[in-house]
């Protein structure tokens, strides 16, 4: 059972009887509008899925383990400076 050709015509006469010819315009624009928001929003929630796993996979990837500073010979390691002290009078 497939629509045929009159049966289209029928559908399309009855969609101008209902709605007025004035108005299938805007019928048609409205659809159109709601189909691309449809889309986008569509669009928007597989990127958020996205980011949701991204952020899933941060949270539980283990952390980096820190290495110890040792001292290699011949490295000039950095040094702490040292702040000079303030001096006190002498108290005699």
């Amino acid at each position: 059972m497939s629509i045929g050709p009159l049966e289209i015509a029928i559908i399309v006469l009855l969609f101008v009887l209902l709605f007025g010819a004035k108005k299938l315009p805007d019928a048609a624009r409205s659809i159109g509008r709601s189909a691309r928001i449809f889309k986008s929003e569509i669009k928007e929630m597989s990127n958020d899925d996205e980011r949701h796993e991204a952020q899933q996979r941060q949270i539980h990837a283990p952390a980096p383990v820190q290495q110890p500073n040792i001292a290699q010979p011949g490295v000039a390691q950095p040094q702490a400076q040292q702040l000079p002290q303030q001096q006190q009078p002498n108290q005699r």
